[in-house]
């Protein structure tokens, strides 16, 4: 008789049970029923076609500008600064006067001397026609001659120290910042002023050296700076280093820029991409297309289908293929897909073979050859 209270419990509990089972069986049984009649849903994907085109067949490097002349001035002799004609950046022609010594010591001497070469020449003049007439002996006529050659040597040295003490531009370009005041002592080799002819300009950049057998002088350069993100610059491979470094194995390369506008200057980093020979055919896709496994690169190639019923669909087709070099966004294919074919280039991940798909451009992102992402 006690256990008839628990046993009505238990009954209890199991028809709550069965209650809210036998609902849910049934409910499970009828969605795994209708999974097995209906195929997957179609997944939306963007896709690309493949494009038959001509690559320039280039090499990049990174490098460094250089002037094609540039020095940093300084006289030749010590003295104090008694002129300083040029004013900081400031373009100047070749021979323009750029700074002056103080010379007033040299320049008395000088006329001193030109006085004295002026009195030899004429005791030479007056000598000689005595000799002429046998008044005096060849001996006062070459003691003449002596001394007018003495003094004249002495004017062309004491012209040659003040020219020393005058700084002119031995090239044309552009000066930087003086590094010198009015009235200052400097010493003989003292830094005064930088100047660099800033048009043309080289870049220097390095290659590894198995890449020799292809470079050939007057090849197509383009630069380009992070100063100058949008600028591409372009110049001629001008001169190739005869040796390779024994250390490190590249070869130094030399290109020549048109610089007009003198917008580049030396020291500059830059990225250097030189072109080698012709352009060569090749066909491409987005590089995104492309899904990477340990067994081999593939794409999936979108084809269109019809079944029984006379519906026609988009399906996938997934493609083995062999990757050759890239260009910006794209990426060039050596086998497994011809030009015309239609690519899915955004959303591969999640596609299998035989998929049905849904096509829809509008979002994707448009691939360029020449990427500049706003945020490098």
């Amino acid at each position: 008789m006690k256990l008839k209270p628990f046993l009505f419990a238990a009954i209890i509990i199991l028809a709550v049970l069965a209650a809210v089972a036998i609902p849910k069986v049934l409910q499970i049984r009828k969605l795994m029923a209708s999974a097995g009649q209906k195929s997957p849903p179609a997944s939306t994907v963007s896709t690309a076609p493949v494009v038959a085109e001509k690559w320039e067949r280039t090499i990049e490097s990174v490098g460094s500008l250089r002037a094609v002349q540039g020095t940093d001035l300084a006289t030749e002799a010590p003295g104090v600064i008694a002129k300083i004609l040029f004013d900081n950046g400031q373009e100047v022609k070749k021979g323009d006067l750029l700074l002056e010594l103080d010379f007033e010591t040299e320049a008395a001497n000088l006329r001193s001397a030109e006085a004295e070469a002026d009195l030899a020449r004429t005791v030479y003049e007056r000598t000689r026609k005595l000799r002429l007439n046998n008044t005096v002996p060849q001996s006062e006529l070459d003691a003449a001659e002596s001394q007018l050659r003495k003094m004249t040597a002495l004017v062309e040295q004491l012209k040659a120290t003040i020219n020393k003490k005058q700084l002119v531009a031995p090239f044309s370009g552009r000066l930087g910042i003086r590094e010198v005041n009015l009235g200052q002592f400097i010493e003989h080799g003292d830094k005064i002023v930088s100047l660099q002819s800033l048009d043309p300009i080289f870049v220097d950049f390095l290659l590894p050296q198995q890449l020799i057998a292809g470079i050939r002088a007057g090849e197509r350069v383009r630069v380009i700076t992070d100063v100058y993100p949008d600028r591409i610059f372009e110049g001629k491979l001008t001169a190739l280093n005869p040796e390779v470094d024994p250390i490190t194995r590249n070869i130094h390369l030399q290109a020549t820029l048109a610089n007009a506008e003198g917008v580049l200057r030396p020291g500059m980093f830059a990225r250097v991409i030189l072109t080698l020979g012709e352009a060569e055919d090749v066909i491409r896709i987005p590089s995104t297309a492309v899904l990477q496994e340990p067994y081999g690169d593939s794409v999936f190639v979108v084809v269109e289908k019809t079944n029984e019923a006379g519906e026609k669909s988009q399906v996938v087709e997934q493609r083995f293929v062999r990757t050759g070099r890239t260009q910006g966004d794209f990426v060039s294919i050596i086998t497994g897909l011809q030009p015309g074919d239609i690519v899915v280039s955004a959303g591969v991940f999640k596609l299998r073979n035989g998929a049905t798909v849904n096509i829809n451009n509008a979002l994707a992102p448009q691939p360029q050859a020449n990427p500049h992402p706003a945020d490098t």
